[in-house]
């Protein structure tokens, strides 16, 4: 079974909801704690033996690109003052194993649209998406090298997915399941957004899925959906007619980073985590909620 070897990660959203830090910085690099959650996802991906990064960007998303370039001044100032544990922090940032490369989306017509921008750079192989403002935190293997396992025994598509309360079904793409004797859950149905009565469950598709080329297809020939926009819900529902799709209920706690409630929740609960300030964050913690 091929293995997984590119990434796509569509940031060229405007991040509305975190006005106005995000008017000239996008979302994707608001830090939790002392890394941005572009980073998370990169080194997520990186993790499962990813080695191309394919960002769909957009305007003013340079910084994006800066993050993972290297620092040539800042280094050299880090260096010269023997600041040695921040250099090694600086150069850490560059993938190691990976290659970046950069698609500009020139007109934000949804997330399909997004991922089929990628099809030159991915052609014709299995790759991964990610959304950077789901940042999930798995205490064994990331969600991407799950979703890889289960891709390398099904070779199919797979979707990480979690249970959500029936009254946010309207905030997801919502699949319905049938489980096999096997334990595996196919996909048999998936829609975008559905309202609490229309939906088939309450199983939510999070900012993981893993995708065989055939999607490309799909996408480019689907009309416009929710939103007027080119909807990758979508174009996984067409998929579902040529080949199984499998959904993955992901080990590990998503925070959701597009919320300013699930930011706030990622930056206590990494702060607490952190292998330097956790011990101190908790105090101080302590101490401010006693007030």
């Amino acid at each position: 079974m091929a293995k997984i070897r590119k990434a796509v990660f569509p940031v060229a959203g405007l991040g509305t909801r975190f006005l106005p830090a995000t008017k000239a910085s996008p979302k994707e690099m608001l830090p939790v704690v002392d890394k941005p959650l572009i980073q998370y996802a990169a080194d997520e991906a990186e993790e499962a033996g990813v080695d191309q990064l394919i960002f769909i960007t957009g305007r003013s998303k340079r910084s994006i690109e800066d993050h993972f370039d290297k620092a040539y001044e800042l280094e050299m100032e880090l260096q010269q003052a023997g600041k040695t544990a921040l250099l090694k922090i600086v150069r850490s940032v560059l993938p190691a194993t990976a290659s970046c490369i950069y698609v500009r989306q020139a007109e934000a017509l949804g997330l399909g649209h997004a991922v089929l921008c990628a099809r030159p750079v991915v052609g014709d192989e299995p790759f991964v998406v990610l959304l950077a403002d789901d940042l999930i935190r798995t205490s064994g293997k990331g969600v991407v090298e799950q979703m890889a396992d289960i891709h390398a025994r099904h070779g199919c598509s797979v979707l990480s997915v979690q249970e959500v309360p029936r009254e946010e079904t309207h905030k997801y793409g919502i699949v319905e399941v049938e489980t096999g004797s096997d334990g595996v859950m196919r996909v048999v149905s998936i829609v975008e957004k559905p309202a609490p009565a229309d939906a088939p469950s309450n199983l939510a598709v999070v900012g993981r899925y893993l995708l065989t080329p055939r999607i490309f297809d799909k996408l480019e020939n689907i009309r416009e959906g929710a939103g007027g926009e080119i909807q990758l819900t979508d174009g996984i529902s067409d998929l579902l007619r040529d080949e199984h799709v499998i959904a993955h209920p992901f080990e590990g706690k998503r925070y959701d980073c597009g919320s300013k409630l699930g930011y706030l929740e990622a930056t206590v609960e990494f702060g607490l985590a952190h292998p330097e300030l956790g011990e101190r964050f908790s105090a101080y913690l302590r101490a401010f909620t006693q007030h």
